[in-house]
C-alpha cells in the first residue's frame, strides 16, 4: 500500500515511468536531488499524516517505507 502511494508520487514529481521505480530503487538512481527529496518528503507527509525530520539515511524507496511503518 505505502509503496503504491510513493511510487505514484515519485513518479509524477520525477516525470518517469512508474514501471521503472521499485522497492529497491536508490534515490539517486532516480535521479533526485536535495530539492526534489524535500519535495517527495513533504508530499508524503501530507499523504501519511506523518512528519518526517529529516531525510538523511534516507537512501532507497524501501528506507522511506520502512520511516513511514515506524511512525503507524
Amino acid at each position: 500500500m505505502e509503496f503504491e502511494k510513493i511510487k505514484a508520487i515519485i513518479a509524477d514529481k520525477m516525470d518517469l515511468d512508474p514501471e521503472k521505480i521499485t522497492e529497491q530503487s536508490s534515490f539517486k538512481d532516480l535521479e533526485m536531488d536535495s530539492l526534489d527529496m524535500v519535495e517527495i518528503v513533504m508530499d508524503v507527509e501530507d499523504e501519511f499524516d506523518i512528519t518526517i525530520e529529516t531525510s538523511e539515511g534516507l537512501e532507497t524507496i524501501a528506507d522511506l517505507i520502512a520511516l513511514i511503518r515506524s511512525q503507524k
